[in-house]
């Protein structure tokens, strides 16, 4: 069993885009992290990803955190976002209870994940994306 399994997540084929997060289409994948400020397993996750900023830069991944009402950017830049629309959108969990949820440079979600996930996991999801693997191609050849 993949590690992805293991923490609660899934894949997901998304068919639609994301109208709350149209500002990053097309140019970054999100990662959006839902919890109240004082959430452990929001904390664990931001501490896993932060570690790896090198491995966010490289896939394009904007980091956002939406607890109390506010969207917070963890890593990467972006207009002002409304909390709750992003939580509609995204179908996310009650205020208060732990989500990941990554969405594709497409627009739509690629993965919900209810525990915190490793680095290594999330950067394995978005490698095996089509696009992702156009761009490291692309990359290579410079």
């Amino acid at each position: 069993m993949s590690k992805t399994l293991q923490y609660g997540a899934a894949k997901v084929q998304g068919d639609t885009a994301v109208s709350s997060l149209q500002q990053f289409q097309w140019m970054s994948r999100v990662l959006v992290i839902f919890a109240d400020a004082d959430n452990a397993k929001a904390s664990r996750q931001e501490n896993l990803l932060m570690a790896e900023k090198q491995g966010l830069t490289e896939r394009d991944l904007v980091v956002l955190r939406v607890a109390s009402g506010a969207v917070a950017p963890l890593f990467g830049s972006s207009e002002a976002l409304d909390a709750e629309k992003l939580q509609v959108d995204l179908e996310a969990p009650e205020v208060g209870v732990f989500a990941a949820i990554l969405v594709g440079k497409d627009g739509s979600v690629k993965l919900r994940a209810v525990e915190p996930m490793a680095s290594d996991e999330l950067f394995s999801t978005i490698d095996g994306m089509p696009m992702r693997a156009a761009e490291a191609s692309r990359d290579r050849d410079l």
